[in-house]
């Protein structure tokens, strides 16, 4: 739900504008009057819960696009921009970096396109200069907030269609590989694929598994493969409208979108998205019945966007022992690399690390300024590398906003009150020393989150 200070004017016109309404007809169907409605259009009231409950209702409207200046960091993701020394001469403050955003939240946009494209959106070319390849597939990813809907429909599908012909998933889907494509699945020793987890070899007929992945990744490697297979051509479609500059960017974003699709074919999207609902979005549970690895499941809660039918807003993103960011993904939640770079020592990470295997929740804020913070609910556990492509411990972490996180079987027992979050960003608790750069477990003693209990794992 919005807040109720919400300013989402500009959003508001053009969706009416959209609908071929005017004032009158939208403010009737909204149950205000006319010149309400005219003072949200032009920012001069707030758009109140219960109006936003009724636009949602009449128009299968999702909330989310309401707040706009989400999909380019919010206030502090323009206030990052407008800092770049070529602006410096012009003296833009705070203050009227927000006017622009309520007053001209569209215009506001392109110039972030702009800007974050270095000039090139008149060729309609993603910038790669500067940026590495998985930046620049990242950047495409949140465009589509990470849910390709005619991929996910197709896999979801052809999910089915193996679940009725089959019965178990596992089965069918090696049976689809060997039946349609003429492949066999050969688990290979580590030995005879060095540094290799997987290996198509088209002159065997084979698709090649190393020994070190266990059950779950096996699956979900079989299940990429097949999904490679049978829809290729969408996802060719999707790397060439994505207008990526280099071939490293369109491989990794290819690489995404396959990793997608086997979590799309392991976790159909209806039935998983049933069975988060019906258990509280429980991991633990996920995880047992649909036969999946914990990261599996954080993954495919980030795609959960599909209109009409939308999970909870999750970012997921996975943190090294020593405190680096190797994977950062939004999916619908707006939380656009508020962690970035982050090395925090009270936030829930690092106490994963000294508990391995054990799930741990935490409410916190970050951002900048203590309106601009936002609320979050954290939970994390730490997995282990395959021993082949990534040998080391890493920490998964969920993040929802906590006004989401009311109904999660992790958050029982957890204070959601804001006052209660441990806020991020700010000094040590125990050392007082502002942007500590080092993990101390030592300093988690006053915030360190509660451990779920035995049969909540």
């Amino acid at each position: 739900m919005a807040d109720t200070n919400l300013l989402a004017g500009p959003a508001l016109r053009r969706l009416r504008k959209r609908e071929g309404l005017t004032q009158a007809t939208m403010a009737s169907a909204l149950g205000i009057s006319p010149s309400y409605l005219n003072l949200i259009e032009r920012n001069q009231r707030p758009l109140s819960a219960k109006v936003l409950v009724r636009v949602i209702e009449r128009f299968d409207f999702d909330p989310r696009s309401l707040r706009e200046d989400d999909a380019i960091g919010g206030f502090d993701g323009m206030v990052r921009r407008m800092a770049d020394k070529r602006f410096a001469d012009l003296g833009i403050d705070r203050e009227e970096v927000q006017e622009f955003l309520s007053a001209a939240p569209q215009i506001a946009a392109a110039f972030a396109r702009l800007y974050d494209q270095g000039g090139t959106a008149g060729a309609g070319v993603v910038r790669a200069d500067g940026e590495d390849a998985a930046a620049a597939a990242r950047r495409a990813i949140e465009r589509w907030q990470n849910h390709f809907s005619d991929l996910d429909h197709a896999a979801e599908d052809l999910a089915d269609e193996l679940r009725l012909s089959r019965g178990e998933i596992s089965a069918a889907l090696g049976d689809r590989l060997r039946e349609r494509h003429q492949l066999s699945v050969r688990i290979l020793p580590a030995e005879v694929m060095p540094g290799q987890v997987h290996r198509l070899d088209l002159h065997a007929r084979q698709l090649q598994l190393s020994e070190m992945l266990p059950g779950a990744a096996r699956r979900f490697q079989i299940a990429r493969q097949v999904g490679m297979l049978e829809m290729r051509e969408g996802i060719e479609l999707l790397v060439a409208g994505a207008n990526l500059a280099t071939p490293e960017a369109r491989e990794a974003l290819r690489e995404h979108i396959a990793n997608y699709l086997a979590g799309a074919l392991l976790l159909p999207y209806r039935r998983f998205l049933r069975a988060c609902e019906a258990t509280g979005y429980d991991l633990a549970v996920l995880q047992r019945r649909f036969a999946v690895s914990f990261d599996q499941v954080a993954h495919r809660l980030t795609t959960l966007g599909r209109v009409g039918e939308r999970g909870l807003p999750f970012f997921m993103a996975t943190i090294d022992r020593a405190g680096r960011m190797t994977e950062f993904t939004t999916g619908g939640s707006a939380a656009h690399y508020p962690l970035d770079g982050a090395r925090w020592p009270a936030w829930v990470p690092y106490a994963a690390f000294e508990r391995p295997g054990t799930v741990l929740t935490q409410a916190v804020t970050f951002g900048e300024g203590e309106a601009a913070a936002r609320h979050w609910f954290m939970i994390t556990r730490t997995v282990d590398g395959d021993g082949v492509m990534c040998a080391g411990r890493r920490a998964v972490v969920l993040g929802i906003e906590a006004r989401f996180a009311g109904d999660l079987a992790h958050a029982r027992g957890v204070s959601l009150d804001r006052a209660d979050a441990v806020p991020l960003g700010t000094p040590c608790l125990r050392c007082g020393r502002v942007e500590c750069l080092t993990p101390a477990p030592a300093r988690l003693a006053s915030t360190l989150p509660r451990p779920r209990s035995g049969a909540e794992r």
